[in-house]
């Protein structure tokens, strides 16, 4: 079992920063990849961000490309995402999510274990 625990939400305006992490506890961390998902009130969960247990790869949806980079440090078993030139439509309760794989999961049911949800918002 892997723990997750999502830090770092909170009000920002359009164009500000803000770093979300994601802390693992439980087993090794080191063999799972992560992702961030993040859903808006009234719409499905969706894939924002993913990386490899080892760090090297990693993939982001379209609509956060060149803004937002997710990054791991596996010794402090934490991942993180860095948004920048944050938008209202970024607003959202952001999720980490992990699994043992070799790949980029992208889908929800590839991953079986979930942290609680860190809220984002973004006032225009």
């Amino acid at each position: 079992q892997v723990q997750l625990v999502e830090s770092g939400g909170g009000l920002v305006q359009a164009g500000e920063s803000l770093r979300l992490s994601c802390a693992a506890s439980g087993r090794t961390f080191s063999g799972y990849a992560v992702g961030w998902f993040r859903q808006a009130p009234g719409k499905e969960r969706e894939f924002v961000a993913a990386i490899t247990w080892s760090g090297g790869n990693t993939y982001y949806a379209e609509s956060v490309k060149g803004r937002f980079t997710v990054s791991r440090d596996n010794a402090r078993e934490s991942v993180y995402l860095q948004m920048n030139s944050l938008k209202p439509e970024d607003t959202a309760v952001y999720y980490c999510a992990a699994d043992l794989a070799f790949g980029l999961p992208r889908d929800i049911d590839e991953y079986g274990f979930w942290g609680q949800g860190t809220q984002v918002t973004v006032s225009s």
